[in-house]
């Protein structure tokens, strides 16, 4: 009899572990960014970053529903998005708590730098490396601050080329200063996953590098003050960027949640 009960303990334990195992997540997505992230000069909304990494993840096995909001600004720095500054955070805030799912995970998805870095013409530019950290740290302190439960990705800002110059002032400054903030976000990370580990993580780190490669067939040519420049993701580029971002999620929830 004891034998028999103990059979049966194993048999229910083990269907437990398979049903953890088989558990679909639900998600709700807030896409934080700039006109990268809000796909300004794509068109179509469903051809945008954040659209894509959602269609993405739908197609993962571990994924059942996922709900998004595309919080990008076209033009916007973290500046723009410091709690301080009151109606674009209250936005992301809004769109949070907008979700009728309750129980899925929140994320949020942060993608700002592009902005930052130019040397002229967006809110507070140039930012500093260690201004520019310090924002983000502010967002994601208020974002968890508020949404205990929610997890903050952080996204590697992408290539631009070293002649950027539309309205705003890029250039090779400012893509020189872009890549010193990269390191900044990982190193936040690593300290989040000290202080409140399990609701920061690095998200995406390969985008850069393939826009560098594939600019002149993802990247949108644009006519500048100092020639065509390379900024903003086409459609196909956009594609691969929200693979990226829906990559970078998914390799998250599954490995944490």
């Amino acid at each position: 009899m004891k034998r028999y009960l103990l059979l049966i303990g194993i048999v229910l334990i083990n269907i437990t572990l398979v049903s953890a195992q088989h558990k679909k997540r639900n998600l709700n997505i807030v896409f934080i960014g700039n006109s990268i992230t809000q796909g300004v000069q794509i068109g179509n909304a469903a051809d945008a970053p954040p659209a894509v990494a959602v269609a993405y993840l739908l197609k993962q096995k571990g994924i059942n529903e996922v709900k998004f909001s595309n919080q990008g600004h076209s033009g916007y720095t973290t500046l723009d998005f410091l709690p301080s500054a009151g109606r674009t955070f209250n936005k992301v805030e809004e769109a949070a708590n907008a979700f009728t799912n309750k129980e899925a995970l929140l994320i949020f998805s942060l993608k700002l730098g592009t902005n930052d870095s130019a040397i002229k013409g967006p809110h507070g530019a140039p930012v500093s490396p260690d201004r520019y950290i310090e924002n983000v740290k502010t967002i994601v302190d208020k974002l968890l601050a508020d949404f205990p439960k929610a997890i903050v990705v952080l996204q590697h800002p992408i290539w631009y080329s070293p002649n950027t110059y539309n309205s705003s002032k890029y250039m090779e400054e400012g893509l020189s200063r872009l890549q010193t903030y990269i390191p900044k976000i990982d190193s936040l990370v690593a300290n989040y996953g000290l202080t409140n580990p399990k609701h920061v993580f690095v998200g995406d780190k390969k985008a850069f590098a393939h826009f560098k490669k594939h600019h002149l067939t993802e990247l949108i040519p644009e006519k500048g003050q100092a020639g065509t420049f390379y900024l903003h993701p086409n459609k196909l580029g956009a594609a691969s960027l929200g693979e990226f971002w829906g990559k970078a999620i998914e390799r998250i929830v599954k490995k944490n949640f």
